[in-house]
């Protein structure tokens, strides 16, 4: 038997406990494999009071037998918990007779950064324990309020004589007799509340009190005076009994160091801060100060670090200082680990509850990955005018077999997801006696429930790694394996890409055969391809006009929600546009079934061209010019209606959420003066395939001309609605702002940044104007919105990189005139882009009258100087997290725009890619490759907006899946991976890996075009060149 020794401690004359310490690897080296030998059986005291036997090798490093307990509960966020000691005594371990216990060792600052409900239930039994223990001390309100959620955990609703009796036979804080009226009358209110509801209010309430999370090290200060050191996410807390009396944030830290009893804090020097540069606190001996020195690093290193510290070298003669580093993944790691699905999601069951769990052994899930209380997820009915189903629905928004199972998701690595690029550098740190480590630097329901069919939102892609397709994203009824809410928190994940009946490999017949054959009865001319792109993209804008000719009209006239005024703006300036363009449609077919030869083939050389239908055509086009003109009216008149009437208001949002409506409503009233530029680009690519002799030269040259000039003269209107629609788009998912659309304001760009703060690298999306910076966090409620958080003026503002102040890579420091913010971007180049944006909207700013006046009239102005920000700024950062961590029950909202994307996949898109974007439109018919099989399954195909929406048909009125693209990285097969087709290319995003196969070469280098547009960042330069600016 091994033995556990520690000096004699002379604490008593401080009065100091026993000092309980989380167990921790001595070096930071990489774990030796498992020791063979004998075993020894260690009795572990799980946090729901039951005690498990593991048996682990006697020359073991600890981390083994945490493993071994993680492993027993499969808990994939391990990293948040670890082992305790009773007591730091001499003792001799023999196994029957010392119990170590399972805690809590990492506690986040919000909750919402725990993924799995099985981790937010062993978080509520780590507070049910401090508030037994009087660790958790808080006034009575909070004390009633936090024992009212676990008893509705424990025993479901609220029931007088059951809560009662249950409250005389479980103690869960000192004096709850005084509580118990208080306790009964909170419990009422939670009817309804499932178990994992309830953990999930429990922390919300928890983590606001002072002592959350909080283990305290008795000391003494220079002058002798009593007090208690304390480590948090934050940094390094003092308390004076219970009541916190200074932090010292891990920013203002430079070096931790001990020696012998002497803890030495060297602050970072501060002009304005009456602190000395170096604290010096002493404690009861060397162990326990040796022992809080760890646990401070080792929260540093977790919550600060982007990877796991590297282990310091050994040294070649002497040994100076302390060899300690922190080992395991940091919580960025994990973060990113639990993000990409990398594990498989497992039952657990509930030793106190009475009442069932999410994963209880009952009934399985509707949603496998789904792990965020209910009152996050949309409760939405098909609205009253909502257009009825099509008979012809695909079977793929039919409900699955009970056979039908999902497809394994690709292997997953169990590292924390890829490495960031640099980690923040930690600062020297050393010790006079001991030494020192680097230690100061830097969406679901818990309850299977049948709901009833769901309007759509197009494709939902709200999960935090829209890597995967969304499968069925439409609502309604679809595979229970499949569907995916609109409203889903930052932990939603989906099970396993392409699990649809109609995307599997077992539901689908394999097309190559077929396929092969139909090829090579198409003409090889590559002008027949550019007429075939005519026809399959003109096929999706009858659809897209379908969407406002008919459902949306639909939906209006079952509702008396909509003026007449604005019905006729709207109507009757889409219907001519639509009976025009199915007969145009028709003309293109009937040529390119000539051109096949499936028709009239003794005539077939005459009708291989397909100028003369263009530009018959656009000629007529011209005469629709007056509704053209309508859309921009129609567009800024249903915005207004919206703002004066909330009944029209609900009517659009509703409509939004149907399955027909893929894209925001209004991207639809823009798409006719979108199509004139995808006729242009392809009148363009025909003139330059023709040599000037070829009979069909002409009449492309001569509708290249007449559509030429129809673009030029709404070219200004199109790029002044292109900002307007943007605009009220982005206004859809902010909260906390009144007057985002205003004449002259122009977007520049949005994406996600990290900004550094008392608490860290904190997610933050920013939104960039020509006048402003905007910065918001992304809120866990039913509308899924952002909430705006601040705003700097850009007028006078400066922009500096600041990676060796920080030590964080990719840094960037803001400097407005009354708030200074850092920030840090994903990569060199999403900074860069940055940069520029910013620096250009400076420019803009300077050029104007002056600053402009304050305009978020919901966000009071924030007059904070850049010395005070890292204080104030950490309280605002807990006003912001109780609001967006609100579960009230708000208006369902569309949870797969461009916003989400962004914030999901860390990136960021400018004004100058949407309208590149726009540009490159594309619709055919692609094959994709079965995960397991050497099979093809052929889909119909659109691009627009950043995105792949697939359908089974381009009969099909919505998607069945879709796959966003921002961040994909889009290759050629190597010859290692197997694929001996031709015109086959690959989108991959980390795990996550799709084949496609086009139908020919042009096709195949049209889809690279129009995707790789999608994956990276348009010129802006090559953009403005021929764009000039407008505003609204």
């Amino acid at each position: 038997m091994g033995e556990i020794e520690q000096k004699p401690s002379p604490g008593s004359r401080l009065g100091a406990p026993e000092n309980s310490g989380v167990s921790t690897l001595e070096h930071g080296q990489k774990l030796p494999p498992t020791p063979s030998g004998k075993l020894m059986s260690i009795k572990i005291q799980m946090l729901d009071d039951t005690q498990e036997a593991f048996e682990v090798p006697q020359r073991a490093p600890g981390k083994v037998l945490l493993d071994a307990v993680c492993n027993h509960l499969n808990l994939v966020e391990g990293d948040y918990f670890g082992l305790e000691f009773p007591d730091h005594k001499k003792i001799t371990v023999r196994p029957k007779h010392v119990v170590v216990k399972f805690v809590v060792k990492f506690f986040p600052p919000d909750h919402t950064q725990l993924q799995e409900e099985l981790t937010r239930y062993l978080f509520a039994l780590q507070v049910k324990q401090d508030l037994a223990q009087g660790r958790l001390t808080c006034n009575d309100t909070s004390a009633a309020l936090l024992i009212s959620h676990i008893v509705q955990s424990e025993i479901g609703d609220f029931d007088e004589a059951s809560d009662r009796e249950h409250l005389a036979k479980n103690k869960y804080i000192p004096q709850q007799d005084a509580l118990e009226d208080k306790i009964v009358e909170f419990h009422h209110n939670h009817i309804g509340q499932t178990p994992a509801e309830s953990d999930f209010q429990l922390l919300e309430i928890a983590r606001r009190l002072e002592m959350y999370g909080i283990r305290l090290h008795p000391a003494k200060d220079r002058e002798g005076t009593k007090i208690n050191l304390a480590v948090a996410n934050t940094g390094i807390l003092v308390f004076q009994g219970f009541t916190k009396i200074n932090a010292f944030n891990w920013a203002k830290v430079r070096k931790l160091s001990f020696k012998r009893k002497r803890f030495l804090i060297k602050l970072r020097p501060d002009a304005n801060s009456s602190y000395q540069d170096t604290l010096e606190f002493l404690m009861a001996s060397r162990d326990f100060c040796k022992s809080f020195w760890k646990i401070c690093v080792e929260h540093h290193a977790f919550f600060r670090l982007f990877e796991e510290p590297k282990p310091k070298p050994k040294p070649v003669l002497f040994s100076r200082g302390s060899s300690f580093r922190f080992s395991g993944r940091t919580q960025k790691q994990v973060l990113d680990y639990v993000k990409e699905g990398g594990h498989k999601k497992v039952q657990f069951e509930r030793k106190h509850s009475k009442i069932q769990s999410i994963r209880s052994l009952a009934t399985p899930p509707t949603e496998p990955n789904s792990e965020v209380p209910k009152q996050a997820q949309q409760r939405a009915s098909p609205p009253p005018g909502a257009a009825p189903e099509p008979a012809g629905a695909p079977p793929g928004a039919a409900p699955a077999a009970p056979e039908e199972r999902p497809s394994p998701a690709p292997p997953r690595s169990p590292a924390g997801g890829g490495k960031a690029a640099g980690a923040p550098r930690a600062p020297a740190e050393e010790e006079e006696e001991d030494g020192a480590a680097a230690a100061a630097a830097e969406d679901r329901s818990p309850q299977s429930k049948a709901q009833p069919p769901q309007p759509s939102t197009g494709s939902l892609t709200g999960s935090p790694h829209l890597s995967e397709l969304s499968i069925n994203s439409q609502g309604g009824a679809v595979p229970a394996s499949v569907i995916l809410s609109p409203n889903l928190s930052p932990d939603t994940k989906q099970s396993s890409p392409l699990v649809s009946p109609l995307l599997n490999d077992q539901a689908c017949p394999r097309t190559d055969d077929e396929e092969e054959g139909r090829r090579k009865r198409f003409p090889t001319d590559k002008a027949y391809f550019i007429a075939k792109e005519v026809s399959t993209t003109e096929r999706t804008y009858l659809k897209d006009l379908e969407v406002i000719t008919s459902w949306f009209q639909s939906t209006v006239s079952k509702e008396d929600a909509m003026p007449e005024a604005l019905k006729s703006l709207i109507f009757p300036n889409f219907e001519p546009l639509h009976k025009f363009h199915t007969s145009f449609l028709k003309e293109t077919e009937q040529r390119l079934a000539l051109w096949e030869g499936r028709s009239n083939a003794h005539i077939r050389g005459d009708y291989q061209r397909i100028g003369d239908v263009l530009l018959k055509n656009i000629q007529g086009m011209k005469q629709l010019a007056a509704h053209l003109w309508k859309h921009s009216e129609a567009l800024e008149a249903l915005e207004t209606g919206i703002r004066s009437s909330r009944r029209l208001e609900n009517l659009c949002r509703d409509f939004e959420l149907q399955k027909v409506c893929y894209l925001p409503l209004n991207t639809f009233l823009l798409r006719p003066l979108h199509r004139l530029m995808h006729y242009k680009q392809v009148l363009e690519r025909l003139c330059k395939h023709h040599p000037p002799s070829h009979p069909d030269f002409r009449d492309c040259r001569a509708a290249l001309a007449e559509i030429t000039e129809m673009v030029a003269q709404l070219h200004g209107t199109m790029i002044k609605m292109e900002n307007f629609q943007k605009l009220h788009e982005l206004k859809k998912d902010l909260i906390g702002i009144d007057n985002l659309v205003i004449p002259g304001r122009e977007f520049i760009r949005l994406g996600s940044l990290s900004k550094l703060s008392g608490k860290g690298l904190q997610q933050r999306m920013f939104f960039l104007f020509n006048d402003v910076l905007l910065y918001t966090s992304r809120g866990l409620t039913a509308s899924n919105q952002f909430k705006v958080h601040g705003q700097l003026p850009l007028y006078g503002m400066t922009i500096e990189e600041s990676e060796d102040e920080w030590g964080v890579p990719h840094c960037l420091t803001l400097r407005g005139q009354r708030q200074s913010i850092i920030v840090a971007a994903s990569s060199r180049s999403e900074m860069e882009k940055w940069v520029e944006d910013i620096q250009m909207a400076i420019d803009l700013a300077e050029k104007s009258s002056g600053p402009t006046p304050e305009f978020l009239a919901s966000s009071p102005p924030d007059n904070k100087s850049p010395d005070e920000a890292t204080v104030a700024d950490q309280e605002s950062e807990d006003d912001l997290s109780a609001s967006r961590t609100s579960l009230e029950r708000q208006a369902p909202h569309r949870g797969n725009t461009m916003v989400h994307v962004c914030w999901h996949r860390n990136t960021s898109v400018s004004m100058v890619d949407f309208s590149v974007a726009v540009e490159n439109q594309l619709s055919g018919n692609l094959l994709r490759k079965f995960k397991n099989s050497n099979g093809w399954q052929k889909l119909w195909v659109v691009f627009t907006n950043f995105c792949l929406f697939f359908y089974k048909s381009h009969q099909d009125n919505h998607p069945l899946a879709s796959l966003p693209l921002l961040g994909y990285s889009l290759t050629i097969p190597s010859e290692s991976e197997d694929i001996h087709k031709d015109y086959v290319f690959k989108l991959h995003f980390k795990s996550h890996v799709y084949y496609f196969r086009a139908e020919s070469e042009y096709t195949f280098e049209r889809w690279m075009e129009v995707i790789r547009s999608a994956t990276s960042s348009a010129s802006r330069t090559h953009i403005l060149s021929h764009k000039e600016s407008h505003v609204y």
